[in-house]
């Protein structure tokens, strides 16, 4: 496994995750539920989650390292328009009904629901997708991703308000869109020059 691959998906993935519908649904469930439990949820949804990205992201790395990185190039490019013109943070509907007491399993139960249901083919699961085929050291990738999307998670339910009050929103989007950007003109230019 390797570090550098596993902190650069890290660093990546926590950027494109911290605008997201996610963060402010972990943010909402983290304000009305016991943390522990909602983290505990959240964090069994992100497995899964990477779980599945991990897959595409390998069947992605079947293809010639050429079309690999096109593919990715501009998959990168499509990442950062979504946040830049779509990072508003908008809640997309996806929430799950109310525990109806606040008991481990039925509080962390909602969480997973209201969180595999929001990353389903989120930009960030596209992401993790794209660097296992980029990297094809899927443990390095998944568990970075992993933990970016835990990390963001454990940021958004114990003091996603105090981060904005300091960095603005805007500055964030446009911080993971220009690394998305990056990304992309790299794999661009890999593919164009074989």
């Amino acid at each position: 496994m390797s570090l550098t691959v596993a902190v650069i998906t890290f660093g990546i993935v926590f950027l494109a995750e911290l605008p997201d519908k996610t963060a402010l649904a972990s943010l909402m469930l983290g304000a009305k539920y016991r943390a522990s439990h909602v983290f505990a949820g959240i964090a069994a949804a992100f497995a899964l989650q990477v779980g599945i990205a991990l897959v595409a992201g390998h069947l992605l790395s079947l293809l010639p390292q050429r079309w690999v990185e096109g593919v990715t190039g501009v998959l990168f490019l499509a990442g950062a328009a979504m946040l830049l013109f779509h990072g508003g943070g908008d809640d997309d509907g996806h929430a799950a009904k109310e525990p109806s007491s606040n008991s481990f399993w039925k509080v962390a139960g909602a969480s997973f629901v209201v969180v595999a249901v929001a990353e389903f083919g989120d930009l960030t699961q596209i992401m993790t997708a794209n660097l296992a085929a980029k990297y094809a050291d899927p443990l390095a990738v998944g568990l970075g991703a992993w933990l970016a999307l835990c990390a963001v998670a454990g940021i958004a339910i114990l003091g996603g308000q105090k981060l904005l009050k300091h960095v603005p929103m805007k500055v964030i989007i446009r911080v993971a869109a220009g690394v998305m950007v990056l990304m992309a003109g790299v794999s661009i230019f890999r593919a164009v020059t074989g």
